[in-house]
């Protein structure tokens, strides 16, 4: 992940795992969707059981606008004018006449599940919600207010990085808000955490305590700051949190994708499965699809590390023995690709770059050896996975690149769409090399909304801000990438990355990043769409044309013929799957 990366993993394990636990190991696929309807000759009957009516934005390039659509079994039997369809509908047709605009439903290529549950219902008090440090003050304050004395205040997706000077929440700043009630923030990385006296007390950290391995109780002059860092002392930190119930777990997956479908979204891609409870992460989205219809279609990415597993080829047979193979699944819960991860958080300067961070001798560092990334990849490719990469920095993108074109060509020839995640900073000629070896890019173009003044002035300086999130490249270089929102780095708004695409202009200050990146609107609106539904091997999604299913979502703007300007505040009312309401607003 961007920036939670292997200190979400231990932080959420410990307080999430056992409730996951309680599914189980059984995959058992719902199949959702009633089964193909014949006449008695064994053919499919051509009359449709749903027929769309009103403006239909289609994202078919070679026929983008319609006014129905018509639909059975939950896939789309026709797009045209209403003339067009009409031989197509019967007595028990269904027709819908939606206030809006009908859009394909987005696809959201690269997202967290798991990770997100431990801190879902925390106080945001991230830049995007807190523009100064001064409102991140403010919204504890509010927060601590409306808290009962003696319970804990609990607040995510702090981030000095995007502040003047950086400053951290000391027990000091804290103790003003609060000093009869535990306070504890996470930094947006996970890798920090920021706590009052209470919370020190609560947790018994005291000047005494010993600093634990690989973990730092920051004191100064002798005295705790309240600064933490690191998952051990972190996980001291919130070790006396209550843990959730199954239930709670059932219940907060439900609430993560029903604010995916509440973005337009009807597909996801689950982007680091199994690194909390292993299986049964795979077995209770199934259970919970079974029980009643996820509002959104998950397809997961199996982590190539797992607890009691010492070899990525014993973490491959773990995976397989439990049944979950390459497009394993059903059409609501299906396991697509094989995780790993190459580096770390550019924001954080764990991501690994060719030349040294600004003001740093050190330019981050890869999590594997050659060897090592080889052998993980193998264990994947073996088995015929997908191959699903981090690589934040250009030396990881360099790294990773050089193990895909030694080991793909060995393969023989598949149409698996390797990808890159994140491929924050790259060359031209890295691209063009992608393109050669069949790995195409997911882009976080947040990284340009939210950070790119920062990686311009404090990280990485403008030489490398400019080759930041280089989507305009990648389509010259032939490649076919999305965007996506490493929710929960940043929150599920397809619409807001594609406006970012577009404009490339910072939250910061305003000015353009590099304007040579920037993309027509069609290619933006591709890239959240076709092309990303194409990287998660959906090309039965992505665009309203006949054969594909009916996944679409209502708006009240077409953003292919809106001014990009607006696409942020394009309001979704309604979306669907297979032709059935996910979520209505």
């Amino acid at each position: 992940m961007s920036d939670t990366c292997t200190a979400a993993t231990a932080l959420s394990r410990d307080h999430l795992a056992p409730a996951i636990a309680a599914a189980g190991v059984t995959i058992a696929p719902a199949h959702h969707g009633a089964p193909s309807r014949s006449d008695e000759r064994g053919t499919t009957t051509a009359t449709a059981d749903l027929l769309i009516v009103g403006r239909i934005a289609t994202g078919d390039p070679a026929a983008p606008r319609a006014e129905a659509m018509a639909v059975r079994d939950g896939r789309i039997l026709a797009v045209g004018s209403a003339a067009d369809l009409d031989g197509l509908t019967g007595p028990a047709t269904k027709i819908l006449s939606p206030d809006g605009v009908v859009i394909p439903g987005l696809i959201e290529p690269h997202a967290h599940i798991w990770v997100s549950l431990l801190t879902l219902e925390w106080t945001d008090v991230s830049h995007a919600a807190c523009p100064r440090f001064d409102d991140v003050v403010s919204v504890l304050t509010t927060a601590a207010q409306a808290t009962p004395a003696g319970q804990y205040v609990l607040a995510k997706l702090f981030d000095p990085s995007l502040y003047p000077g950086e400053p951290a929440l000391t027990r000091d700043i804290l103790d003003r808000v609060a000093i009869d009630r535990p306070i504890v923030v996470l930094n947006a990385s996970m890798h920090f955490a920021y706590a009052n006296s209470a919370a020190l007390d609560a947790a018994g950290i005291t000047e005494t305590t010993p600093q634990p391995t690989g973990g730092t109780l920051e004191k100064r002059d002798g005295r705790l700051t309240g600064v933490v860092g690191e998952s051990p002392a972190v996980t001291m930190l919130l070790a006396n949190l209550p843990r959730p119930t199954a239930a709670d777990v059932g219940h907060g997956i439900r609430q993560v994708l029903n604010e995916f479908a509440a973005a337009g979204v009807t597909s996801m891609r689950e982007a680091m499965t199994g690194t909390l409870a292993g299986v049964s992460e795979v077995a209770l989205l199934h259970q919970l699809n079974g029980a009643e219809r996820l509002p959104v279609r998950v397809s997961t990415a199996q982590f190539s590390s797992l607890a009691g597993c010492a070899t990525p080829a014993e973490v491959a047979q773990a995976w397989k023995a439990a049944g979950v193979t390459p497009f394993s699944g059903d059409g609501m819960v299906r396991a697509d690709a094989w995780k790993i991860v190459a580096d770390g958080s550019n924001q954080g300067r764990s991501g690994y770059f060719l030349q040294p961070y600004l003001g740093e001798t050190s330019g981050g560092h890869a999590n594997w050896t050659p060897e090592s990334l080889r052998e993980v990849m193998r264990a994947g490719l073996d088995d015929g996975w997908q191959l699903m990469i981090h690589t934040n920095g250009d030396a990881a993108v360099e790294f990773a690149l050089q193990a895909a074109e030694e080991l793909l060509p060995r393969c023989g020839q598949n149409d698996l769409r390797h990808r890159f995640e994140h491929a924050s900073v790259t060359t031209d000629d890295q691209l063009v090399r992608m393109a050669a070896a069949g790995v195409s890019p997911s882009f976080l173009m947040d990284h340009v909304y939210y950070w790119g003044a920062a990686f311009r002035d404090t990280i990485l300086g403008p030489e490398r801000a400019a080759r930041l999130d280089r989507l305009a490249s990648a389509y010259r270089a032939g490649l076919r990438p999305s965007l996506h929102s490493d929710y929960n780095v940043t929150t599920v708004r397809p619409l807001r990355s594609a406006r970012t695409a577009v404009l490339r202009r910072l939250e910061a200050d305003a000015t353009v990043l590099a304007p040579e990146e920037r993309v027509s609107p069609a290619q933006a609106l591709s890239a959240i769409t076709a092309d990303a539904a194409w990287q998660i091997h959906a090309d039965d999604r992505g665009t309203l044309s006949a054969g594909r299913r009916a996944d679409f979502a209502v708006v009240d703007s077409d953003p292919w013929t809106s001014d990009p300007e607006s696409w942020d505040r394009i309001a979704v009312h309604a979306t669907y799957i297979d032709g059935v309401p996910a979520f209505t607003a």
